[in-house]
């Protein structure tokens, strides 16, 4: 194993972690347990710590094109070649959660994807997207531009559940 390897590993270690912890935040909050709660999510943000400071020693944050056209590829990876195969093996051995969740997640990807594009673009030609309303579905993370429809288009989530991101 080299250095890089090691900043890899610890990435995605410390990235899996923090998102860990918070759901484990959550669920303590709906235990009762609200302080537990603010345990995990205070440990929650220090992985987040740790994960960018090892990103950053891996050189990863480009420009801002740059890391645009990275994170549409990543999304372009994941609803062509990721999930298809997780959906099918998921459907296969019949577990239905694991396939609608991974399915759910694949729809939004493409969302992501062209979402991406359109930043590219605007960047391409110097200039920031226009002041965005964004929000996302909490139960599949469908994300829209604008206004919340009456009822998500992949998962059936209520709109007025969306969470508008700042």
């Amino acid at each position: 194993m080299s250095t890089s390897d090691d900043l890899k590993t610890a990435f995605a270690g410390e990235s899996q972690a923090n998102q860990k912890y918070l759901a484990y935040a959550d669920k303590a909050g709906r235990d009762g347990f609200p302080m537990i709660g603010r345990l995990f999510r205070a440990i929650a943000a220090a992985e987040t710590v740790h994960a960018r400071n090892h990103f950053r020693a891996m050189d990863a944050v480009k420009s801002t094109l740059d890391n645009l056209t990275d994170a549409r590829n990543g999304e372009h990876y994941e609803f062509t070649e990721m999930y298809p195969p997780m959906v099918a093996e998921a459907e296969t051995e019949g577990n239905k959660r694991a396939a609608r969740s991974m399915h759910g997640a694949m729809e939004v990807e493409k969302i992501h994807y062209e979402l991406y594009g359109k930043a590219i673009e605007a960047a391409n030609a110097g200039r920031d997207l226009p002041d965005l309303k964004v929000r996302i579905c909490p139960v599949c993370g469908h994300t829209i531009v604008g206004d919340a429809p009456d009822k998500c288009p992949i998962c059936g989530c209520p709109g007025a559940k969306y969470v508008e991101i700042s």
